[in-house]
């Protein structure tokens, strides 16, 4: 495995912790390497020490076994090179024929582009021309974090350059979001219970509602962040992943292609928002500064990098619709954001209440028909439903019925990386996305930065830090009882963990 941009924070807190979770699980080959790879000129000894306190620190849910660290250390090394420069991939190529654990013989290879997206392209083409690309003596396979493209036009014209380097069954668009393990439970409940699926259409559905929160504000990625925005870094791939997975068909098999071709459909099938729509069913906010839990945070403009009179959102929400048979007419509604109250991640069907009200209904049962998907933290699912108050008369109150994965002391669950590091080396896709879904997404997607972009009288929202984004978001949700689900009433001291 050959990680390029190595020196960076993701190696040390995700890639190597993961590599070294699947290692402890003897899930790794009995001959491997990891050759991390920059441009910053860092010694051997000095990588397997930096790299084995990021498997100290920042390990999850695995029982670290000091022998074991010693052993895995051994298997990584480190090179130096200019990644702009063609001649030097021939350099590399040396370097790897010199750690090739098979002697010689044929390997595997993959290939993690943890580089900025300008380099995507020049990395995959330069790969290519020195032959690791053909498939001859082993697989070699591409692994690209996002963002895949900044527009339509962008995306388009960066798959179109990988693919004159590599196969599309060669490339693996990481989305760390569809690693956890309750994004894939949602197949799961969905397709093998007789109890969900029949309701889970137009006819028994209301709305359904996606909210991915973060507490952090942009982290001193204020330069990145100013030319992205909470559509380009969240919503575009993450959260219309997740749509993907709420909303599909039920696939043929288990196979990728057959999940990856309903997920597709679903993309294909959200009805554009129009010019004129945009104000009224994309609400758009920026965080100002505000004290939380005591402390005085800065807002967005005040952000290291950022343009003191930037627009670029830090918070999102949208109404739309998915124009096809199951779902026509039910509204979906995502909203994400920096600064919100908490970290949290979850999908919430609202069911449609009943035809005729019988009983009295205490304010809490009012949105007591729900079934809420917990992506993180506390993962779990929780359906909300009505009973009867103990006591005279009929009154209703809500009840839970929940799981949290917490409760499986026995079972490893694995992190989000660790499980897709895992699927790329046994050549499962399934929760990588394709070149085609992550057009139809940005196909979805640039009208809207198109209007923002042209149109100065498009309104963005202040909101104080630590709050649940801008009021105008509430008028999204206009059913008049539910509105936005608010997570988290529980909510920690440090605002880092909320109960289902």
């Amino acid at each position: 495995m050959v990680i390029f941009g190595a020196s960076g924070d993701l190696t040390y807190r995700k890639l190597i912790p993961a590599l070294y979770a699947l290692y402890n699980q003897k899930l790794l080959p009995d001959k491997f390497h990891v050759l991390g790879v920059s441009r910053t000129t860092i010694p051997d000894g000095e990588f397997r020490e930096k790299m084995t306190e990021g498997i100290r620190k920042f390990s999850e849910n695995i029982h670290l076994n000091d022998l074991q660290i010693e052993e895995f250390k051994s298997h990584l090394s480190y090179f130096q090179m200019d990644m702009t420069l063609e001649e030097e991939y021939s350099r590399l190529k040396s370097a790897l024929d010199e750690t090739n654990p098979n002697e010689g013989a044929d390997s595997n290879y993959l290939f993690y582009l943890s580089t900025p997206p300008s380099l995507f392209s020049v990395i995959a083409g330069n790969l290519s021309k020195v032959g690791f690309s053909n498939e001859s003596d082993g697989f070699k396979r591409l692994i690209i974090e996002k963002p895949f493209g900044y527009d339509l036009e962008s995306s388009l014209t960066l798959n179109s350059q990988l693919h004159d380097a590599f196969l599309e069954n060669q490339i693996y668009r990481i989305d760390h979001y569809l690693g956890k393990e309750t994004v894939q439970n949602l197949l799961v409940m969905r397709f093998s219970n007789g109890i969900f699926e029949p309701l889970w259409n137009r006819n028994y559905v209301d709305h359904v509602e996606i909210t991915s929160a973060e507490s952090i504000g942009v982290e001193g990625r204020g330069g990145y962040y100013d030319g992205s925005g909470a559509i380009r870094d969240m919503l575009q791939n993450h959260l219309l992943q997740v749509v993907g997975l709420t909303a599909m068909e039920p696939p043929s098999s288990m196979d990728a292609d057959a999940i990856r071709n309903e997920t597709m459909k679903v993309l294909q099938s959200l009805k554009p928002i129009k010019h004129e729509d945009v104000a009224s069913q994309v609400i758009r906010g920026q965080y100002v500064s505000s004290h939380i839990r005591g402390e005085l945070v800065p807002g967005y403009r005040e952000e290291k990098g950022v343009n003191p009179e930037s627009r670029t959102e830090t918070f999102i929400a949208m109404k739309f619709f998915i124009d096809n048979w199951r779902w026509g007419g039910v509204p979906f509604y995502i909203r994400t954001g920096k600064r919100l109250p908490t970290r949290v991640t979850e999908v919430v069907v609202h069911f449609k209440p009943t035809p005729q009200k019988l009983f009295q209904v205490d304010e809490a049962c009012k949105s007591c028909n729900q079934l809420i998907i917990r992506i993180q933290p506390d993962e779990g699912v929780l359906l909300k439903f009505g009973l009867k108050q103990p006591g005279a008369g009929f009154n209703v109150k809500t009840v839970n019925m929940d799981f949290h994965y917490s409760e499986l002391s026995d079972t490893h669950l694995p992190s989000a990386y660790e499980r897709l590091l895992y699927d790329v080396m046994v050549g499962d896709s399934t929760l990588y996305a394709r070149a085609d879904a992550v057009e139809a997404a940005w196909k979805f997607v640039s009208p809207i930065l198109e209007v923002w972009k042209n149109d100065p009288d498009q309104k963005i929202y202040g909101y104080p830090a630590g709050t649940w984004g801008p009021e105008n978001a509430d008028d999204l949700i206009n059913d008049g009882e539910t509105g936005w689900r608010y997570p988290c009433k529980n909510l920690a001291d440090d605002g880092n963990y909320c109960e289902l």
